[in-house]
């Protein structure tokens, strides 16, 4: 991408061409969105999740939303089963999660939140709520109905048409 013609190449080898204002307006969000996630959802270094690989923390995410076998999450995360394997030993070696046999197919192996594990992604979540809240309360509130108003339609045109947030392992609330 050269900065001046607005003529980008994507990462699927496409390419467009983009007026000048929507390559700075990537350019900023590209800045700003590693900032706010930064002071918005960094876990205190005491907090049992602070030093949890991303790996790992996407799979505690994805079993918020119920149980799921080995092979479901290895399709989910595309990547082998040996691999979410090693990463179950971990997580259960630190009591986050629990493997158990199919009820259908007992060589199905189905990996869940152990209550631990589930009280700690719960006070994960409050931590960043609890920030978000703090954020918020500055804003005036047709400021933050824009804000929520232009993030909705930022994730909608992020998102892919097949995979839902919910497939996805994303838990979103409804208002």
């Amino acid at each position: 991408m050269t900065p001046s013609d607005g003529h980008i190449e994507l990462t699927n080898g496409l390419t467009h061409d983009l007026p000048v204002e929507v390559e700075q307006q990537a350019t900023h969000l590209e800045a700003i969105l590693p900032v706010l996630m930064a002071r918005l959802f960094r876990l205190d270094p005491e907090h049992p999740l602070s030093e949890m690989p991303l790996a790992q923390l996407r799979i505690c995410v994805y079993l918020q939303a119920g149980p799921q076998s080995m092979s479901t999450i290895s399709e989910e995360f595309k990547t082998s089963v040996s691999a979410v394997t090693q990463m179950a030993d971990r997580l259960e070696r630190g009591g986050f999660v629990e493997r158990t046999v199919g009820s259908d197919d007992r060589r199905q192996k189905i990996l869940r939140l152990t209550e631990y594990g589930a009280e700690v992604m719960r006070s994960r979540r409050e931590m960043r709520v609890g920030r978000l809240l703090e954020t918020l309360q500055r804003m005036s509130p047709e400021m933050r109905e824009t804000l929520l108003e232009a993030m909705d339609a930022f994730r909608e045109a992020a998102t892919d048409a097949n995979p839902t947030p919910e497939r996805r392992g994303y838990v979103v609330p409804q208002p």
